[in-house]
């Protein structure tokens, strides 16, 4: 999207439509037939805030911890990363999906974790997300992942690791030109 700079976009009746979030919504208001919001007004709220709260908070202290930072800078990022991924446990804990039993809204915004964290943790050698310290969020990224639709529309994972590896190594060289 040249105007906004952004993806991903939905392009729909020849209207661009930016942000994730922004983009399920639209999807959900336009085909009603399959819900990706849940029903009820509290819990379409809730899932918003979850929605915003991963992508906002968890999402980003992740990528600081894994890649941005280094140094007190990488260990403040990851205690913050920890303490974010804290709240996403407490979340899961009774729950299979964030949306309980259904696959929906705040799933999909979280694809972020289970997938580009994965690929980031392996790039770099650092974890934050670990199967002892978050078992109801690690399991479900597990499963995220070995859904069908996720499993045929993602990249694979070593292909991410292996371009987040050579961005490292990019900035690194960028870094030692200076």
């Amino acid at each position: 999207n040249p105007v906004h700079k952004k993806v991903p976009v939905l392009v729909h009746n020849d209207k661009s439509i930016v942000e994730s979030q922004i983009i399920l919504e639209y999807i959900d208001e336009t085909w009603p037939g399959h819900p990706i919001m849940p029903q009820d007004p509290y819990d379409r709220a809730m899932a918003r805030f979850w929605a915003n709260f991963i992508d906002d908070k968890c999402l980003t202290s992740t990528w600081k911890a894994l890649f941005w930072t280094r140094g007190e800078e990488q260990r403040k990022a990851l205690e913050e990363a920890e303490e974010n991924l804290g709240f996403m446990e407490k979340e899961l804990e009774k729950k299979k999906l964030f949306g309980g039993e259904n696959f929906g809204f705040v799933d999909m915004v979280a694809n972020s974790i289970a997938i580009w964290v994965a690929a980031l943790q392996e790039a770099t050698g650092k974890v934050v997300l670990t199967e002892e310290k978050y078992p109801c969020a690690f399991k479900w990224a597990q499963e995220y992942t070995c859904r069908n639709i996720i499993k045929e529309t993602s990249p694979p994972r070593d292909h991410l690791a292996a371009f987040y590896k050579a961005r490292m190594e990019m900035m690194e060289a960028m870094k030692d030109s200076k």
